[in-house]
């Protein structure tokens, strides 16, 4: 069936990347095959995620694991998480945080907008956010100082008021992803061992960082929080890795405010089957037929005058390179006028424009078949030469 034609829908083709706004991923045969057999099945949702625990604690080295709809709700249940514990009376009170640890520290560099702003979705949860570093660097010593003052604050308060606990710090949270990786500021590792020394969990937004997820939790966070639809090729839903006590808090808050953020059978079982896919067990394999791809788009658009394709690895160590379109002043296009030309054709194609380097295209060939990087190259070739 072609749903395009059917419901008169624009083709696509995503140079971009694995993109909420494009739909996340194409969704693996093998994942999909698992799911559909799922679909007209009956089961026990909390059984259902504890075979999806079992199957990420086993594949992670994670303690525990559980599945959410997607990494922005992980944010959000894993702040929770951290405030209430498995308290019920806590959980049932949220967002309401009094009488309970309701501060986050993130560093500045780190309150970026993924499509919406990460403090928001700590925010969320209830908690209040407390910003150290400034825009452009951050360093262990501030972190380090806002733990100790707000520690300070939240024992005066106590002293004085029932309501003190409130101002303690309950997490420290970290994104790991393109937006913070020129940020001068701590790595995960640095910070987990910062935040432990004071007593509070690191949870860490790694939204798309599926292929990194057994490294990032070697690395000592409390939780983290990833998409499986994206370098996972899995149905929409939010893997969850970390302590079995935090993770056990976070299932207990779909009775609360995770409610809206509940995942269904068919999030649940993509994320088991994403960790029997090829891209986990052979990353290597995967890694070299992107090359591949690259290689090919570079050998199609070399020659094109005031263009310069080169590879270009992931910013955040994903074992993938991109294809970076750089321009000179005898170039027809700049970066941005390229990307217009490309949105224009039937099929539209979306390339990637980097807010942080607005002068350079960006093409990702994980979401492009051979047939489409042809197109791809064509179209770019037909636009891009000068007439």
């Amino acid at each position: 069936m072609d749903l395009h034609e059917k419901y008169g829908l624009r083709r696509v083709i995503n140079a971009y990347d694995k993109a909420t706004f494009l739909g996340g991923a194409r969704v693996l045969p093998e994942i999909a095959e698992l799911v559909c057999a799922g679909l007209g099945e009956v089961f026990e949702i909390a059984e259902l995620q504890a075979v999806a625990g079992r199957i990420i604690a086993e594949n992670t080295s994670a303690q525990s694991g559980c599945v959410t709809a997607c990494a922005a709700a992980a944010i959000t249940l894993n702040v929770a998480a951290c405030m209430t514990g498995t308290d019920r009376d806590r959980i049932a009170q949220l967002p309401d945080t009094a009488g309970m640890p309701g501060r986050v520290v993130i560093q500045q560099g780190h309150c970026v907008n993924f499509g919406a702003p990460v403090a928001q979705m700590i925010r969320l949860s209830g908690a209040q956010v407390v910003a150290v570093g400034t825009d452009e660097r951050c360093r262990a010593e501030d972190v380090e100082q806002a733990l100790a003052n707000e520690q300070a604050l939240a024992n005066e308060q106590a002293l004085a008021s029932e309501r003190g606990l409130d101002d303690q710090v309950a997490a420290v949270v970290a994104v790991e992803s393109h937006h913070t990786a020129a940020y001068d500021g701590l790595g995960i590792a640095e910070l987990a061992e910062v935040a432990h020394a004071h007593g509070v969990p690191l949870v860490v937004d790694a939204a798309t960082q599926e292929l990194r997820l057994r490294e990032i939790v070697a690395m000592g966070p409390g939780l983290v929080g990833c998409s499986a639809h994206k370098y996972f090729g899995s149905t929409t839903a939010g893997i969850i890795a970390g302590r079995s006590d935090l993770v056990d808090a976070v299932l207990l808050h779909n009775a609360g405010i995770g409610r809206g953020m509940k995942v269904g059978k068919e999030g649940i079982l993509g994320v088991i089957a994403a960790f029997d896919a090829p891209m986990w067990r052979d990353t290597e394999s995967w890694s070299r037929n992107e090359r591949r791809k690259a290689e090919r788009i570079m050998e199609r658009l070399a020659g094109i005058p005031g263009l310069q394709a080169t590879l270009s690895p992931d910013p955040n160590g994903c074992p993938f390179d991109r294809v970076r379109l750089g321009f000179d002043a005898s170039a027809k296009h700049t970066a941005g006028s390229l990307r217009e030309a490309l949105l224009e054709g039937d099929p539209a194609i979306h390339i990637r424009i980097y807010g942080y380097e607005p002068d350079a295209a960006y093409l990702n060939t994980t979401e492009m078949t051979d047939a489409e990087i042809e197109t791809l190259c064509e179209r770019i070739a037909a636009t891009a030469r000068p007439t």
